[in-house]
């Protein structure tokens, strides 16, 4: 695996990567592949002026950009096109009609060149064996032949353009050396940068957990001052209803001895009414002897009285016959006789 040429990113120069990964060797600079875009856009620039200097599509594509570089350090397909021709190389589109209809089983293939949007690199057959060679990882990656076809299929699936490289490749040294013998990865290379990112991802996960440990030490201070605080107001709850009990207490008492108080004036007002009540039962009945004894004297003189009105009564009630003798007489004997007769 050491004699493998492996060129690892730097900037966007991935496509100078891709084809010194694919001829295995330091054979391209940036300035090389400057030198075929500024080529490249004379060529175009002359192909539009044959329409005329003056026209409007010349002065429009003299206003735009280089479409076969830019200062990122990307170039195109066709300075990657041309740059393999100088080696006799040629590229063909995989998913093409032309190539399809081939029916060519890609482990027969030499070496493949992938695209995806700004990004190059290159798989290639050294000796036996496949290699993705892409400048992205840390170093090649070995490939079987049962996985080179879903590999690519893979590729397309994502959008990549695949081009089959068709030509003689240059001698390299890796090409020798793993023309004699195989190799086995024990351990697939990793995209660069990944350790550092997992490195990252470790410490902002220990920071984190550190910082989620802090917080629950701060959430568990905070639940233990709440809980002292709901402790205190409790207390002070429990105070407030021990004071209203004593106070409920307080005024349950008075209310009894109120009522005792009043139960016992009460007696005394009953003790006090009884003893007036004997007392004036025993002057009542010495009035009652009186009145007893003024009542038969008083007796005597309203049957008197009542006989009286009687006897008037009933002579008024009898007609009286005229006597000329008599009428201006009154026998004084009848009345004491009248007077005599009720005090029998």
């Amino acid at each position: 695996m050491d004699s493998i040429f492996h060129e690892k990113q730097e900037g966007s120069l991935c496509a100078q990567h891709c084809l010194n990964n694919l001829l295995q060797g330091e054979y391209f600079t940036p300035v090389d592949l400057s030198s075929i875009a500024h080529q490249l856009d004379e060529e175009e620039r002359m192909r539009m002026a044959e329409g005329g200097m003056a026209s409007e599509e010349y002065r429009t594509f003299l206003q735009q950009p280089s479409g076969n570089m830019d200062d990122s350090g990307f170039f195109s397909i066709q300075v990657i096109s041309n740059a393999l021709r100088v080696w006799g190389l040629e590229l063909i589109l995989f998913n093409s009609r032309e190539y399809q209809s081939l029916m060519i089983n890609p482990i027969n293939e030499k070496a493949f060149i992938c695209n995806y949007k700004e990004h190059w690199f290159t798989i290639r057959k050294l000796g036996q064996q496949w290699f993705n060679l892409n400048s992205l990882l840390t170093g090649p990656e070995l490939i079987s032949d049962t996985y080179l076809a879903l590999f690519l299929a893979q590729l397309q699936l994502e959008g990549y353009s695949i081009f089959v490289i068709r030509g003689n490749l240059p001698e390299c040294e890796a090409e020798q050396i793993l023309g004699i013998m195989r190799v086995h990865q024990q351990q697939r290379p990793k995209l660069i940068g990944e350790d550092e990112a997992q490195t990252s991802a470790g410490r902002s996960a220990a920071q984190s957990q550190a910082d989620m440990t802090f917080a629950v030490e701060d959430e568990v201070v905070d639940e233990d001052e709440e809980l002292k605080k709901a402790l205190a107001l409790s207390r002070q709850d429990i105070d407030v209803e021990d004071e209203e009990a004593d106070l409920r207490r307080a005024i349950q008492l008075s209310m009894q001895g109120a009522v005792m108080s009043n139960k016992s004036s009460e007696s005394e007002m009953g003790n006090m009414k009884l003893a007036s009540q004997a007392a004036g039962s025993s002057t009542g009945g010495q009035r009652a002897g009186q009145n007893e004894a003024l009542t038969a004297e008083e007796l005597r003189k309203r049957r008197q009285a009542y006989f009286d009105r009687q006897q008037q009564q009933a002579q008024s009630n009898i007609p009286q016959q005229p006597d000329p003798k008599s009428s201006g007489s009154v026998n004084p004997g009848s009345e004491e006789d009248q007077q005599q007769k009720p005090s029998q």
